[in-house]
């Protein structure tokens, strides 16, 4: 058997079995098939000899080229739209602030049909173009027209900023026309994000307002003071009271007032016996 590249022995191996040059398959042939070996990596450019290099190139140039090994990488892709389009955000960089929907539809949609040479003006595709307009527009004039690119940017951009000129008095007298005959316009998306936004405000305030009554209700505490709410005496009023043998009464609904004797407490006079005697017995025991 010649020799072959390792990666061609099994197809070669196939070959002589098909021919019965060899009458029995080698141990190692199904698991080759099963695991085929990985392909060779593409074959190397030839070097371009001197001729067909470019005529700035000197001879020592063409020399290290020759030596330095070819490179097998991709070459960068490059359109001209990209050229345009960057250079075109570059002067006009609000135009990237514009809304535009990525909703991408079932179908591809078709091409305009003006197009090529028929499309000689901007506004044959309508009097409010985009972006994608003038950069497609300075494109189609550089190939379809035979213009030089700059030519054709600069008339593109001409006419794009013209276009929107006139877009935007237009729209400026319709708004100020629909004024004076009392037409009312209703509120922007903004306006009504917002208007959403203050109503869940709202609600949670509610909400708060709501907790805190029900617990205001649910906890309230009756004070009953007798007397003018004075300021703070520093306990001297206190002290007083308390040398005139006057206790202060934390029962509201005793309106009588009282006083502390050996015989039990003093001035409940017109109750009940019963009702005297268990308001002393609590009023005592709260005292121990």
């Amino acid at each position: 058997m010649s020799r072959r590249i390792a990666s061609q022995v099994h197809k070669q191996t196939s070959r002589l079995l098909r021919e019965n040059y060899l009458k029995k398959e080698p141990a190692w042939y199904q698991a080759v098939l099963d695991h085929p070996p990985l392909p060779l990596p593409p074959k190397a450019p030839p070097s371009r000899s001197e001729f067909d290099l470019p005529r700035a190139v000197s001879s020592r140039a063409a020399s290290s080229a020759r030596a330095r090994p070819a490179k097998t990488r991709p070459l960068p892709i490059h359109y001209v739209e990209d050229e345009v389009r960057r250079q075109f955000f570059d002067d006009h960089p609000f135009e990237a602030f514009r809304a535009t929907s990525l909703i991408e539809g079932a179908a591809i949609e078709d091409e305009h049909p003006i197009r090529g040479e028929q499309w000689t003006r901007l506004k044959q595709r309508g009097r409010n173009p985009t972006a994608e307009d003038a950069v497609r527009y300075a494109v189609n004039l550089h190939l379809h027209h035979n213009m030089a690119l700059t030519y054709a940017y600069a008339s593109a951009v001409a006419q794009f900023r013209a276009l929107r000129s006139e877009h935007q008095v237009a729209r400026s007298i319709a708004r100020l026309e629909a004024d004076w005959y009392g037409t009312q316009f209703g509120p922007s998306q903004v306006e009504i994000t917002f208007q959403k936004e203050e109503k869940a405000f709202d609600t949670w305030q509610t909400r708060d307002e709501v907790g805190e009554n029900a617990a205001r209700k649910r906890w309230k505490v009756i004070v009953e003071r007798d007397g003018s709410q004075g300021g703070w005496t520093r306990g001297q009023e206190y002290v007083r009271l308390w040398q005139e043998g006057v206790r202060p009464s934390y029962a509201p609904l005793l309106k009588v007032e009282s006083k502390i004797t050996p015989a039990g407490l003093t001035g409940l006079a017109g109750m009940a016996s019963g009702e005297r005697e268990r308001i002393s017995a609590d009023f005592i025991h709260v005292l121990q």
